[in-house]
């Protein structure tokens, strides 16, 4: 291999950076993580014969993603989880992760993701997210490409209620609660005022907030008002289903810090949030079909 062969490898691979980063990220969900599976990446690459490489894309893709199933099961050996809660209370993701989590098929998909067993989030994401062929992922994974194709279906099934069971109620307040997202967001009080119920009552673990922060909060003014205040953990929430009714998890660099489970009334307004730190048990679906 001379130089020149090198120095346009290596500008294919950067081309090809964010892409492969964002494989990784979404497998191991960790930026510092996707950096060295795709530096290891590209080690490998730069020591290897590539001359009779018809796709360098999708054999970076390969090499990247047999790296991150290498941490993952590093991670099962060790036992341990992803990533550790945040100490900040207010963190929230870097602009290079800002940007993975947009390359997403959605935010909240990243968040759910952690459900899945490490050989069903390959699965799924290679397959349906990335478009690589169940062979490729078998390979990777030490199975069949129909185990694969079973593992990826098992893990649809998991992050993707049936559609039957989605009323369209349901779907009336994924939007509302959607609308509830974005106006806190923007600390917009008007729309927060139409959402949520005269008697909207808003309670929280103590945990989660500042010692001058009320455990419950009551009446629809004084919610609207107290989202000001937390605008900006509100930029890391994304809509999910939480047990299969609406909610948000709250999830810098998609991991789930905190869950606001949402209650309506009868005319479809807002009468309660419950706001409890982590999932604790609770089983994150995706709102999105």
């Amino acid at each position: 291999m001379n130089a020149m062969d090198l120095a346009e490898l290596a500008q294919c691979f950067d081309a090809d950076r964010r892409h492969l980063k964002s494989v990784a990220f979404q497998l191991l969900g960790s930026s510092s993580d996707a950096d060295d599976a795709v530096q290891s990446a590209w080690l490998k690459a730069s020591r290897s014969d590539f001359a009779a490489v018809d796709n360098l894309t999708g054999w970076f893709t390969t090499i990247t993603a047999h790296e991150a199933v290498d941490q993952l099961r590093g991670r099962q050996r060790r036992a341990e989880r992803p990533l550790a809660e945040p100490d900040d209370r207010t963190a929230l993701p870097g602009a290079d992760e800002e940007a993975l989590l947009a390359d997403s098929v959605s935010r909240a998909l990243v968040v759910v993701l952690d459900q899945l067993s490490p050989a069903q989030r390959v699965a799924f994401v290679l397959h349906d997210v990335f478009g690589l062929p169940f062979e490729t992922i078998g390979d990777l994974l030490d199975r069949t490409p129909a185990a694969a194709k079973k593992l990826a279906s098992r893990a649809r099934s998991r992050l993707h209620p049936h559609p039957a069971a989605r009323s369209p109620r349901t779907a009336q307040h994924i939007r509302l609660v959607e609308a509830f997202l974005a106006a806190s967001r923007g600390g917009d009080i008007a729309t927060l005022l139409e959402l949520l119920a005269p008697d909207v009552v808003r309670r929280v673990d103590p945990a989660l907030v500042p010692d001058d922060v009320p455990t419950e909060v009551r009446g629809a003014r004084n919610v609207a008002e107290e989202t000001r205040r937390f605008s900006q953990r509100a930029r890391t929430g994304v809509v999910v289903l939480i047990d299969g009714m609406p909610g948000i998890a709250l999830a810098p660099a998609g991991q789930v810090w905190a869950l606001l489970r949402i209650d309506f009334g009868t005319d479809d307004r807002i009468r309660a949030i419950d706001i409890t730190r982590g999932r604790r048990g609770a089983v994150l679906t995706s709102a999105y079909a």
